[in-house]
């Protein structure tokens, strides 16, 4: 079954929506800090149970699906005519949009990772020989922030997408032309061309 251009682009807006709906779940379910328990020079973190860690590695996993798929779409060839990617990227609006796509996916992808990687190593280490800690978690607002990001560049990549269609017809159309114009070169000559029972004469 072939691949459309519309069930490429359902493909990539659901995995960006994905990954932005369990960002935002993991923002909000990341308590705002630990409990300190004080014991023989140490202090030990007693946490609330907390999700976070795992929706925000799921919804790094769907932004990497999404950009991926993004990618991807842009060069898979349709109804089997594939199209060299110089002829893509003579397009400025494709080019720019590609490369904001690329950008907001790795922006993106720091901003799910950074804040769930420090929410694990703070789970992990509850036990801490600083008296005054007070048992933080991973920075507020940077999950829900790569949510945010991680859906625009779902949609840079959709804009990316239907601006290497429109690149895509056009490079189909030059073709087209060229051949036209070659058969019509090849029409003339075979005209200008003197009849075979006539050569000897000539």
């Amino acid at each position: 079954m072939a691949v459309t251009v519309r069930q490429m682009s359902l493909i990539v807006a659901t995995l960006g929506a994905l990954s932005f709906i369990f960002g935002i779940i993991a923002e909000n379910k990341k308590p705002a800090a630990g409990t300190p328990i004080t014991g023989k020079g140490v202090v030990i973190c007693k946490y609330p149970s907390d999700p976070s860690v795992v929706l925000g590695y799921l919804s790094f996993a769907f932004l990497v699906a999404s950009a991926v798929a993004g990618f991807l779409s842009l060069f898979y060839p349709y109804k089997g005519k594939s199209v060299p990617q110089s002829a893509m990227f003579r397009s400025t609006s494709f080019l720019v949009f590609f490369n904001i796509a690329l950008f907001t996916a790795g922006l993106a992808a720091a901003l799910l990772l950074w804040p769930t990687i420090t929410e694990q190593l703070h789970l992990n280490r509850k036990v801490h020989h600083n008296l005054e800690t007070d048992c933080p978690t991973a920075k507020t607002g940077l999950l829900g922030g790569g949510a945010f990001v991680s859906l625009d560049s779902a949609l840079f990549w959709l804009v990316s997408l239907m601006l290497a269609d429109n690149a895509r017809e056009d490079y189909f159309d030059e073709i087209e032309k060229d051949c036209k114009v070659d058969n019509g070169q090849v029409l003339v000559d075979d005209y200008d061309a003197p009849p075979a029972h006539l050569k000897g004469i000539a």
